[in-house]
């Protein structure tokens, strides 16, 4: 029977029904990252007004029962009746999707927000939210329940301030949890000020019986955001390359310092957007690097000793670099905004940059012969680097059809249904390979003191014997040649012992992840196995417990004293039979792992150098921070 369909299966939803109907289209998700989005929304709509010279003070404010308060200075949302429309210029802008300033460039000459959708997506997904203006004099207010106005715009008394506050709840109709991260709302807040120079941003968290507060202010721009990410390092300049360039109806900011490491770190922004998949802003840049430098090579004395130019790697080795750029009229590519596409944006940035870097250079000759000595140790590296890949490739290493013998593999051949666990020790690893399900599940056991990364340049990452069963498992390559089309395993489940020595080989491994195949934990593939720290036996009932409170729980679910249980403290995964790994650690039914995700690139920059690299003195005051949140160390 051939079902019917007319005019009347067309489904239409009307005003924000659509937000509600797919959130994910508006805001990304429904998890975390969409709901800290909701906060983003309202906090660039005030940034916007900076932008256009009418805001300098922004606060947010999160109150008990995970309510949010955004308050700026700005001018105030308009609200007289529109001609048009004939109803208050305030309810159309939080309700109407597609309805802002934002399309006059007389209003905003540039924005962040979602083209006119942002705070009406807000709205739209709130259980609740209200809204106050200060303008011309007045006091202007209206409140909603998801989206729809519960009474007209109203006056309710004088001001002499400017300004909008928005107070919402999100709706938990919708998210799947409505607990806001003071932390990731702090980053992204400070990012934002260093992107913004001379706005001071401050987020408080009254939700605390002592309110936490982070206040945002720097004058410097994104040269103080350079030197905030060098701050653990150590720098061969003795300040920041800078330089802030108005173009047309275009600005373009730029800061670059080099640190005696090895890693590059470069941050791009369009109007105040993080672009973590780059773009054209992006191409231009690296462009102009590298031909600037190439260009300066010519000119100096160690033109012979070098048997071809730079390249992009060499330029970049050891970099730290933000560049921002405020553009009329963004082309992102994707809703998510991830990489910039306009194209005579590559021109605009690549002219800039090599202009400002020749003066530089010319006007700073010892610093751009330092940089000359660090760049031409870079190529000699990469020079031997290549010789390592190529070796390494000769003897099928690096390569998925050449694995490593201490990989046991699985039969599976569908990337998406295969996981590989990396197991410290051979004991462990022993274990793992008779508990595992052999049809999707791959075991590669490792051995011996792992190289810290953060310390190393790629060649010797590359030749190193530890890491090449890794890199050839995961089949994928490594750097910038890692494709991430090319993983043997979407789930790379790294378990380690619940002790020092395992929460070391995590960060270790984490840190080669982060270095060298971050694809791979941007795409959610890396997790860690959670292997339980106490066996619990009363009578025949078995129970394990991930901690010493679930250890406590279960006693006290069981009605039973610690002296009256069987308690087994596990020292390390070799100490479990391979039933017992496999019910608690590997199973996919029964099992507690932790997905590894990179919410902030900067915060994680930041950690990683910290932790991980050569200076001594940010560690020791991170451990002297930190020492009393850890209850229980055991060495």
């Amino acid at each position: 029977m051939q079902e019917t369909y007319s005019a009347e299966h067309i489904q239409v939803l009307k005003g924000l029904d659509a937000v509600r109907k797919r959130p994910g289209m508006y805001i990304g998700s429904t998890g975390p990252d969409g709901l800290h989005h909701l906060v983003y929304e309202i906090v660039d709509n005030s940034i916007d007004e900076a932008l256009a010279g009418y805001c300098s003070d922004i606060q947010v404010f999160l109150e008990k029962g995970n309510i949010v308060r955004v308050v700026d200075n700005g001018r105030g949302i308009p609200v007289d009746m529109h001609p048009l429309e004939n109803v208050s210029a305030l309810e159309i802008v939080m309700t109407r999707l597609h309805a802002g300033g934002k399309f006059d460039k007389n209003s905003y000459k540039v924005s962040g927000g979602l083209h006119g959708v942002g705070v009406s997506v807000v709205n739209a997904l709130s259980e609740w939210c209200e809204v106050e203006v200060h303008r011309q004099g007045e006091i202007y207010t209206q409140s909603y329940e998801r989206g729809i106005p519960k009474e007209p715009v109203r006056s309710i008394g004088t001001t002499e301030l400017n300004g909008t506050t928005i107070r919402f709840r999100a709706d938990d109709e919708i998210f799947e949890t409505t607990e806001y991260s003071f932390d990731i709302l702090s980053n992204r807040l400070r990012e934002l000020a260093f992107l913004n120079k001379g706005i001071k941003i401050v987020i408080t968290d009254d939700r605390l019986t002592t309110p936490k507060v982070h206040e945002f202010k720097f004058d410097g721009g994104v040269k103080s955001f350079v030197e905030f990410l060098n701050t653990n390092r150590t720098v061969i300049q003795k300040e920041p390359i800078y330089f802030h360039v108005t173009k047309d109806d275009s600005e373009l900011e730029v800061a670059i310092e080099y640190n005696d490491g090895f890693n590059e770190s470069i941050f791009c922004f369009v109007n105040n957007i993080n672009t973590r998949e780059g773009g054209t802003h992006l191409v231009g840049f690296k462009s102009a690097l590298t031909r600037t430098f190439n260009d300066l090579l010519k000119k100096s004395k160690y033109a012979k000793k070098m048997e071809e130019p730079f390249s992009g790697d060499d330029t970049r080795e050891g970099l730290t670099a933000v560049v921002s750029v405020k553009i009329p009229n963004p082309q992102f590519e994707g809703q998510t905004k991830s990489k910039l596409g306009n194209s005579e944006v590559k021109g605009l940035v690549e002219s800039i940059v090599s202009e400002n870097l020749s003066w530089y250079f010319d006007e700073n000759p010892q610093t751009a012969e330092k940089l000359l000595d660090k760049i031409m140790t870079a190529a000699k590296a990469r020079a031997a680097a290549r010789k390592a890949r190529d070796l390494t490739r000769r003897k099928n290493l690096l390569d998925s059809t050449g694995l490593p013998g201490k990989l046991a593999d699985c039969s599976e051949k569908d990337p998406s249904k295969c996981e590989i666990f990396i197991v410290e020790g051979d004991s462990a690893g022993g274990s793992a390979k008779q508990g595992r399900d052999r049809h999707f599940q791959a075991i590669l056991a490792l051995w011996g003191k792992m190289l810290n990364v953060e310390k190393t340049r790629v060649d010797k990452v590359i030749g190193n014997d530890k890491l090449q069963p890794v890199i050839s498992s995961i089949g994928a390559g490594i750097g910038n040649d890692f494709d991430i089309s090319k993983v043997r395993y979407h789930k790379v489940i790294i378990m380690a012992d619940a002790d020092v020595d395992g929460s070391h080989i995590r960060t270790l491994l984490l840190t080669f992840f982060f270095r060298y195949l971050r694809p791979l934990i941007e795409a959610g593939y890396v997790y860690i196995a959670m292997p339980p720290l106490y066996k619990i036996t009363v009578g025949k009932k078995i129970q394990y417990a991930y901690n010493d409170a679930e250890r406590d729980r279960i006693l006290q679910s069981l009605e039973v004293s610690e002296d009256k249980a069987g308690i087994q403290r596990y020292k390390g995964l070799g100490e479990m039979n391979p039933d017992q790994l496999w019910d608690t650690t590997m199973n996919p039914a029964t099992r507690n792992i932790m997905q590894v995700r990179l919410d902030d690139a900067v915060e994680a920059e930041t950690m990683f150098t910290t932790l991980m690299g050569e200076c001594v003195e940010p560690r020791r005051k991170f451990i002297e921070e930190n020492a009393l949140l850890v209850s229980n160390l055991d060495v």
